[in-house]
């Protein structure tokens, strides 16, 4: 990958300063809750595990649904800013792809009432998508790499995804100008898919790999992740 990925997937530290308080996590959810989210934070993204951006996703969605249990977990992986070591990073990426696909797979068959809802914010938008490809196609000068890419989820694993929630997820111009395998979901998440993109972010709106701008680290803040969760509300 060239040079720019050094600002691939970034999230600034202005985030922690977007929400004042972050929302008391609630106590925690029993092992098998009504809904459960798997959520990827962004790069070097403050508020660990889920960031700045699943907190104000996880709020949202607890206020939406009264009454429910709602399990948050975070993917565990590096969500690192090394992009000058090319192998370090594409290796955490698998990394939070694998953890995501585990935890589904957990999920389906310990807690086959919940509804999964995967989700993710830049980078850990990205974990969530190939997680839920069928198939990721990396480019034919890394193949002898193919034996570690992450595999497709099994076609039943479908039927415990309630919806999948992205936030800033790199648009298709940024990963082909950085070398990535291109952002598809598999046929059978697609049309629980809710992607999001504020306009003027030039992470996800088309434009060249270039800096992230000020617009990248408003998604905690703008509504949209209230929009995410009434998206979800509807689809239980």
């Amino acid at each position: 990958m060239k040079r720019p990925l050094l600002i691939l997937f970034g999230f600034t530290v202005l985030a922690a300063g977007l929400l004042a308080s972050p929302a008391p996590r609630a106590a925690a959810a029993p092992p098998c809750a009504d809904v459960e989210v798997v959520f990827a934070r962004g790069t070097v993204e403050t508020a660990p595990p889920v960031g700045v951006t699943g907190l104000s996703f996880e709020q949202a969605l607890r206020n939406q649904l009264p009454g429910k249990s709602v399990n948050v977990y975070g993917v565990n992986y590096p969500a690192g800013s090394n992009f000058d070591n090319r192998m370090a990073f594409v290796e955490g990426v698998v990394k939070g792809v694998n953890d995501t696909q585990r935890r589904i797979k957990y999920l389906a068959a310990q807690c086959p009432g919940s509804h999964i809802v995967v989700g993710g914010y830049s980078q850990g938008a990205v974990v969530a998508s190939y997680a839920l490809s069928n198939k990721i196609q990396i480019d034919p000068q890394y193949r002898q790499y193919q034996d570690r890419v992450p595999q497709p989820l099994a076609d039943n694993a479908a039927s415990h995804v309630t919806a999948a929630i992205l936030f800033a997820p790199p648009s298709s111009n940024w990963i082909k100008q950085v070398g990535a395998p291109p952002m598809n979901v598999g046929p059978l998440y697609e049309g629980k898919t809710k992607r999001y993109c504020i306009a003027g972010d030039v992470v996800c709106d088309g434009a060249p790999v270039g800096q992230p701008n000020g617009l990248h680290v408003l998604y905690a803040v703008n509504g949209m992740t209230v929009d995410a969760a009434q998206y979800v509300k509807a689809r239980l």
